[in-house]
């Protein structure tokens, strides 16, 4: 039934089909259908409804002929059809916070919100029960799923809002409805979105047009130029709590001396007061300031209790990250963050890693939640079953106290050293093992128990800056056109399957390998996307037809082999009485690059045998860009498109029927928009290098690769560094030896300061030759201690410098990382 009536508020929104759901859950469920930028959730209300849900907003642009259809036969379900999906759950979410009379604390600026928000809920949760954002949840769909978390027992929330064009915060100050505002700075973050920095001051700042305190550096003056200019236009009443550490005129003038801020309030004749910090980098002097000065606003905290609590303060983690574990497990490490709000993130993203037959759930007892503890612990074990977790381990005696809410087998201790002590670690095999607990319980020994040991060179992976890589190639073709993503090569060195396990929970719609084994191992890891492998040889045609793989088929020859295997595979299935079933195959055509494929001229021979061969399905048609990054073979590309174009139609008029076909890699996406045809192939552009190098800002580098120091030495000025005294000192040095070498995948060229790396800020050259498992640098100039972590490539150090420095691209570099380096798979947490 489609109505034009808004459904009540339940107590469980969802916007994600991916998320997991039990029965009675689900029963209980609003589904918020959002036809977003890069996915239509009107595809997945079938797949809901057969989950149980069966309440649905739905938008109008979405419903087609066939879709209405579709929502009709789900008798018992109810469709509110509106314009957008997304305005009704705010608008929801506003309409819940205004039944709320409590303090509500509202963060936006360039940096720092999330921390701000974490450290604040820490130092302020004797005085209140909080509610906060989960992790950094600030977006336009974040800010209402948080808010909805308000409920009666919370005496105060803590909200961050962040924006990225304009328009966006009339919506999120609607919903927030700050009484407090903190704004933290302003920096170049989403500056592209904006005309002026001013204008995004101007359009942040309409968060607290409401708010009776805002809370800001004066010394950002274009912030406090706008803030007098234009806020106290449209909100005469707000009071200004100001602070300053460059004696600007403001509240509070504050200074840092010695490893201590001193505070001090124009008004207050007492003096300052005095905090021993507990972090000393300027970022986080900043947001410990806004910090402090937001306590004493809300509470009278004195300063010697102020002083205990920043002195438990730890940095804040906002990811997840995914590691290899012992006993082939894979480890999610969340091991600093325990909130029930974070808990179902996590466990979301545990149910990705479905690359394992059981998922392990390591738990601490929820601090500070503000909830009776028996209906707290009621709903982590709902969690778990609506997670679908094999296995529950408790610690604490809180959740040890609540042991009965949980399934039978659950295992409990009292505390972390009890674990460490008695849990039999060589009975977790082959598993998915979540670790998420309060700072207090020290989770990390039971990390670094769980770990599987390796040196201390890591790739870290962040899967984030992949999606996010993922999502600009999508919008530039439209998500009408379907994306095939390489994962060949180990995912260009990033991971296989881990890579290929956030594609398919993002929905790609092809993935590609370059030989049967790497597909092999995919099916292995749970992957069930459609494969398609580009190497395919008749040695391995059983494991191809076993493991449902397609193979891209380049010749007469290896087409009729093919044709032959398949033949006497379904001889076999015809004996039986069973239906013959399609075998999808993939063919490529020669335009220009003259490496692998079908010329023009051979196209009548392909399809007469195709056509003899009806069981054989051609899936898809495709070739290869020549030289589509680079502008002077423009004209040859465009050759390249007329013929695939040409041939394309030859097929189709011979076969009866039209192949998906694709022609773009991830330059011919940026440079040959017009050129997407029906499916693109998305390789390098995904790990983080756009190969035009038109739009380099848009992609997001995904890998890090890191080491550490192992020694420092002072060498004099004539002395020589490693092998064949090919390092020859000029000056007094000190020298540092990190542990990464060739054998690692530092390529042996960037010897004797045609590299540098990056050690805490400074670009360090290296020196002498780089070893099988050592490289020297040259530190002298850099702040550095052994122990300290090194970039090799990152941000920092981009993959397309060290490429340009040796003469290559940056593939080699990527591909190159060896097997033996350690990757750490990174997530932040929203």
């Amino acid at each position: 039934m489609i109505t034009e009536n808004i459904p009540s508020i339940h107590p469980h929104w969802l916007t994600d089909s991916r998320q997991p759901l039990d029965p009675e859950q689900a029963a209980n469920t609003v589904f918020f259908a959002i036809n977003g930028e890069h996915h239509d959730g009107h595809a997945f209300v079938g797949e809901l409804y057969r989950k149980g849900v069966r309440q649905f907003v739905v938008e109008r642009s979405a419903l087609s002929p066939d879709r209405r259809d579709e929502f009709a036969a789900y008798a018992d379900a109810q469709f509110t059809e509106v314009d957008s999906s997304l305005t009704i759950l705010q608008r929801r979410a506003a309409e819940h916070r205004h039944q709320f009379r409590i303090p509500v604390v509202g963060i936006t600026g360039s940096n720092g919100k999330t921390i701000v928000k974490e450290w604040l809920a820490q130092l302020l949760a004797d005085e209140f029960v909080i509610a906060r954002s989960p992790k950094s949840y600030n977006s336009q769909l974040g800010v209402p799923l948080s808010v909805h978390e308000l409920d009666a027992q919370h005496t105060l929330g803590i909200f961050e809002a962040g924006i990225s064009r304009p328009q966006e915060m009339a919506a999120l100050e609607a919903i927030i409805r700050p009484t407090i505002g903190i704004f933290t700075n302003i920096g170049t973050a989403h500056d592209e979105g904006f005309r002026t920095r001013k204008q995004k001051i101007a359009e942040k700042l309409r968060l607290f047009i409401h708010a009776d305190t805002l809370i800001y550096c004066v010394d950002y003056a274009d912030i406090d130029e706008e803030v007098r200019m234009l806020l106290k236009a449209v909100n005469a009443d707000v009071q200004l709590v100001t602070w300053s550490l460059t004696g600007r005129e403001a509240t509070y003038s504050v200074e840092q001396k010695d490893g201590k801020l001193l505070i001090g309030k124009a008004s207050d004749n007492a003096g300052p007061e005095s905090y021993q910090l507990p972090f000393d980098d300027a970022a986080s002097v900043e947001n410990l300031i806004h910090c402090l000065i937001t306590v004493k606003t809300l509470t009278t905290i004195g300063p010697h209790s102020l002083q205990n609590r920043l002195n438990r303060l730890r940095p804040v983690s906002m990811r997840l990250e995914l590691k290899e574990g012992i006993n082939n497990c894979i480890l999610i490490d969340d091991s600093y963050n325990n909130d029930v709000a974070g808990l179902q993130l996590a466990l979301r993203f545990l149910n990705q890693q479905n690359t394992r037959q059981q998922s392990v759930v390591i738990l601490s007892d929820v601090l500070q939640s503000g909830q009776r503890d028996d209906a707290l612990y009621e709903q982590v074990a709902d969690l778990m079953r609506a997670g679908n977790v094999t296995q529950f381990v408790g610690i604490g005696p809180v959740v040890y106290k609540n042991a009965r809410f949980f399934p039978d087998g659950s295992q409990f201790y009292a505390d972390t050293n009890a674990f460490l002590t008695d849990f039999p670690f060589a009975s977790l095999r082959d598993a998915a093992v979540l670790v998420k607990g309060a700072r207090p319980f020290s989770f990390e020994r039971i990390v670094s128990r769980l770990q599987r040991k390796a040196h201390g060179t890591v790739l870290e992976i962040n899967l984030d800056a992949l999606t996010g890589n993922l999502n600009y190639y999508r919008e530039k073709v439209g998500a009408q056109t379907k994306v095939m993503v390489m994962v060949k090569a180990f995912a260009y060195g990033s991971g296989s399957a881990e890579v290929a396990q956030l594609l398919q929970y993002h929905r790609v719609d092809y993935l590609a390998v370059a030989y049967a084994d790497e597909g092999v191992s995919l099916r292995q890891n749970g992957i069930t996307l459609p494969i398609m492998v580009m190497n395919p040889a008749p040695e391995t045609f059983a494991a191809l037809r076993e493991y449902r793989l397609e193979p891209e088929l380049f010749s007469l020859k290896l087409l009729r082999e093919w044709g032959q295997f398949v033949e006497r595979e379904n001889a076999g299935v015809h004996a039986l009485g069973t239906a013959l079933p399609k075998t999808l195959i993939h063919l490529k055509i020669d335009t220009g690059m003259h490496r692998l494929g079908f010329l023009e001229s051979e196209l009548p021979a392909v399809i007469t045998y195709l056509n003899g061969l009806p069981t054989l399905q051609v899936a898809t048609v495709f070739s290869h860009l020549v030289g589509a990054d680079e502008s002077q073979f423009n004209a040859f590309s465009q050759q390249q498109y007329e013929l695939f174009v040409r041939c394309s139609a030859t097929l189709e008029a011979g076969l009866g029927y039209q192949p998906t076909r694709h022609l773009l890699n991830s330059a011919g996406i940026v440079r040959f928009p017009d050129y997407k045809l029906d499916m693109v192939r998305l390789g390098i552009g995904l790990y983080g290098v756009e190969p035009s190098r038109i739009d380099k800002a848009a992609v997001q580098p995904v890998g890090t690769l890191k080491t550490t120091i192992s020694q420092i030495k002072r060498v004099p000025a004539g002395e020589t560094i490693g092998y064949s005294r090919r390092g020859l000192l000029d000056h007094d040095a000190c020298i540092a030896t990190l542990a990464i070498g060739y054998a690692d995948g530092y390529d042996r060229r960037l010897s004797n300061g045609v590299g540098s790396v990056w050690v805490n800020g400074t670009l360090c050259p290296t020196v002498g030759s780089i070893c099988m498992d050592m490289t020297m640098i040259d530190v002298t100039a850099a702040s550095a201690a052994e122990g300290d972590e090194v970039i090799i490539f990152g941000s920092d150090v981009p993959i397309t410098t060290l490429a340009d420095r040796i003469g290559t691209i940056p593939y080699e570099i990527l591909t190159s990382v060896s097997e033996r380096v350690k990757r750490v798979f990174v997530k932040e947490g929203n």
